[in-house]
């Protein structure tokens, strides 16, 4: 969307009473919103909309601050010096932001912004939700805000395509949904990422896993190690993911493929490929698939898939069964086996006729570690177990667990109380990391070594 659409589809038309995000209770015709109306106006007919094209942010913040102080003072609006200032800022972050909710896309403790109504919005704040006193003017308001989102990435929402999965400059991950399939009017989900990638180092103070824990997870991913991040919605596995993928030396060669890319690797040797939906007339979409099997043209010495939800799967193990080494890539999935099983039905449904013991081979042969990830009841989230796929017994794929957080009570202030606990088993990726020069001392599997978190 370009400037000029910004500003001209900024401007709030119709709107009932509401809750600002200032506290202040107004009429949908009068006082606050009127004149937001006014100087919308007034600003698209005054301003050079050819210039704005040409400045950059903090230009056209305060050009636009110029802009507005003028039109209140010629046309001798009455309002407060307050409310100027207020009014100001709203209109900055309509034309060059996301509306009401840019003060929060501003707030470092807010991880999740989920707009339910124009008039109901919650935050998540340290793993907690609440609702805060933000609202859009209406539906047509939150629609061009949703439009501006998926307009610069390229993507579109409309009756025919009320869906979308799109992406923030940041990286925060977006996805939309607007009537007929929303029956309250559209809905807006951001799943933020901090400004400042998270390391493993926060991974350890917010208590998620154990040092122990930590130095094995970089060892396997040094070591070229294939591994699943299984877990639920929103339990951290993309962030864990980005984490892990620290660990990968800077002189090898990484493509990542995603639906919506939020995958942000610090190396400077990275491909990133993102897929695309289909066009207006249905065709053109290009999907993970696909560009995996690209990706395996690429030279890779890394594939990481975002999540594997479909027909990629059954290619991607394919290239971990093929020499690509070390790749990563997450599911959804509630426990370490159930994510295998996923697996399996993931290319049931992909239409291939394989026999489900060879698979389970394929799977044996191409993974060696799952890594399960849970948010718990008091918001937190946590490493619940580390597995290897130690391999099968009959037609039975078998695991072994080398880690778990075993839960034991809950404080009264609803704070999940456990702790971690090895289960003492020496995994047999112990000796390949040996050989690949990163070795495990003997205590790092102590089941002596509790820690409470």
């Amino acid at each position: 969307m370009s400037l000029r659409e910004s500003l001209q589809s900024s401007a709030i038309h119709g709107g009932a009473d509401y809750e600002t995000p200032y506290g202040n209770r107004l009429d949908g015709t009068h006082g606050v919103i009127l004149l937001k109306r006014q100087l919308h106006s007034r600003l698209v007919e005054t301003m050079d909309l050819g210039a704005l094209e040409r400045m950059d942010s903090d230009e056209l913040k305060s050009y636009l601050k110029l802009a507005v102080q003028k039109v209140v003072r010629d046309d001798r609006l009455v309002i407060n010096e307050a409310d100027l200032a207020r009014l100001i800022s709203e209109i900055q972050d309509e034309v060059l932001g996301l509306g009401p909710i840019e003060p929060l896309l501003l707030d470092p403790n807010v991880s999740d912004i989920l707009v339910n109504s124009y008039n109901t919005i919650y935050v998540e704040r340290k793993g907690r939700l609440e609702r805060t006193r933000i609202a859009f003017e209406s539906d047509a308001h939150l629609l061009k805000i949703i439009e501006k989102i998926v307009g610069r990435v390229g993507r579109r929402i409309d009756e025919s395509s009320p869906m979308v999965d799109a992406r923030l400059p940041d990286g925060s991950r977006v996805n939309a949904i607007i009537p007929p399939l929303a029956l309250d009017g559209p809905a807006l989900s951001i799943r933020r990422f901090s400004a400042v990638p998270l390391q493993m180092s926060n991974l350890l103070e917010y208590g998620a896993l154990t040092d122990e824990m930590a130095i094995i997870l970089g060892a396997l991913v040094k070591a070229k190690t294939n591994m699943l991040i299984s877990g639920g919605t929103g339990s951290g596995k993309t962030t864990l993911l980005n984490i892990m993928s620290g660990y990968i030396p800077e002189n090898e060669r990484i493509i990542t493929i995603e639906d919506a890319a939020e995958l942000r690797l610090q190396q400077p040797h990275v491909v990133r490929l993102e897929t695309r939906p289909p066009n207006m007339e249905g065709s053109g979409e290009v999907n993970q698939r696909a560009l995996v099997k690209n990706s395996l043209r690429m030279r890779p010495d890394r594939i990481i898939i975002g999540e594997v939800r479909g027909g990629e799967v059954i290619d991607m193990l394919q290239a971990m069964n093929t020499g690509h080494e070390g790749s990563l890539t997450t599911i959804h999935a509630n426990t370490a086996r159930d994510s295998l099983v996923r697996l399996e039905n993931m290319v049931g449904l992909s239409g291939y006729n394989v026999q489900q013991k060879a698979l389970r081979q394929q799977i044996v042969s191409g993974i060696s570690v799952v890594v399960q990830v849970a948010r718990l009841s008091d918001g937190r989230r946590k490493i619940t177990s580390i597995q290897e796929i130690s391999g099968m017994e009959g037609d039975m794929i078998t695991m072994q667990e080398i880690f778990t957080f075993e839960q034991t009570a809950v404080a009264p202030d609803g704070t999940v109380l456990g702790r971690f606990r090895a289960s003492g088993i020496r995994p047999r990726f112990a000796d390949r990391l040996q050989a690949r020069g990163v070795p495990l001392a003997d205590h790092l599997f102590d089941p002596n070594r509790i820690q409470d978190r």
